[in-house]
């Protein structure tokens, strides 16, 4: 039996990473970090250690231990909290200074070869996860309206120029305004924020950057987006297909039907096909 590494960060991705491993016959030894990785992963994994965000080294030897040839990023880490939260060991200062001004696909990239330089593979976070992946067209709810799909084609192209200075992958847009860009707060607040200035028709878009490395920071949507959205007047839900994953997507899609949230998956110009 291959043990798979998974590196956890924050959120449900963890978590549905380790089920679909384990469902598909794989041994899954989890890192988690502190004050971001979901407590309960310990009980979907075999084994288990928490580390302090930047805490390189016990990462690597932990998974090294664990005869792990392949392994996973999945799950954020919050960088605002991870401010006060960061405790670097000296492989970690050594990957900061590397990396340092040089934005989060640079840290990840360093970070992934520290794992390389002795024998670990790290492989796209969409492993064995295929099946949550949006489709392109309509998901659930109503079909989008012309301004709707105009509003996406804006998204698209607000996300595509801030790519490469990594502010996120996340817009809010409504009437062909955009209402709120997707920083270090998150999707959720950015979503929150754009309700307090739009009037119930907004646009969210989820798209990755361009070139995205698939080993880290997939975008991902979740029951917690769907709620966020009902609840600050945002009616449609783009997110790029192909890319882009839907965390426990039973119960997103059910509260989709709920509160009659339009979700499609579009292509990286904004495109959303018929049907």
């Amino acid at each position: 039996m291959e043990t798979i590494g998974l590196i956890a960060g924050n959120g449900t991705f963890p978590v549905s990473f380790a089920r679909e491993a384990r469902k598909r016959g794989y041994a899954v030894s989890a890192v988690a970090h502190k004050g971001e990785t979901l407590p309960e992963l310990a009980d979907e994994v075999d084994a288990f250690v928490w580390i302090r965000v930047g805490q390189v080294g016990k990462m690597v030897k932990t998974l090294r231990r664990a005869g792990v040839k392949r392994a996973v990023m999945a799950g954020g880490i919050n960088k605002s909290r991870s401010l006060s939260s960061l405790r670097p060991d000296f492989k970690g200062m050594r990957l900061l200074r590397r990396a340092l001004g040089k934005g989060d696909d640079a840290l990840l990239r360093n970070l992934a070869a520290e794992f390389e330089a002795v024998g670990i593979e790290i492989v796209p976070s969409t492993l064995f996860l295929e099946r949550i992946l949006a489709h392109p067209g309509l998901m659930a709810g109503p079909p989008p309206g012309k301004q709707a799909l105009e509003d996406i084609r804006l998204g698209c192209k607000v996300l595509a120029a801030l790519g490469p200075l990594d502010v996120g992958q996340g817009v809010v847009v409504e009437a062909g305004i955009v209402l709120a860009v997707e920083a270090v707060e998150g999707t959720d607040a950015a979503v929150t924020r754009a309700g307090e200035i739009g009037s119930g028709a907004a646009v969210v878009v989820k798209a990755a950057k361009r070139g995205q490395d698939m080993r880290f920071d997939v975008p991902a949507v979740g029951p917690r987006t769907i709620e966020v959205m009902a609840t600050s007047g945002a009616c449609t839900l783009a997110i790029e297909a192909g890319s882009s994953l839907i965390l426990e997507d039973e119960r997103f899609f059910e509260l989709a039907r709920k509160h009659q949230v339009t979700v499609v998956g579009c292509s990286a110009e904004g495109e959303v096909p018929d049907g």
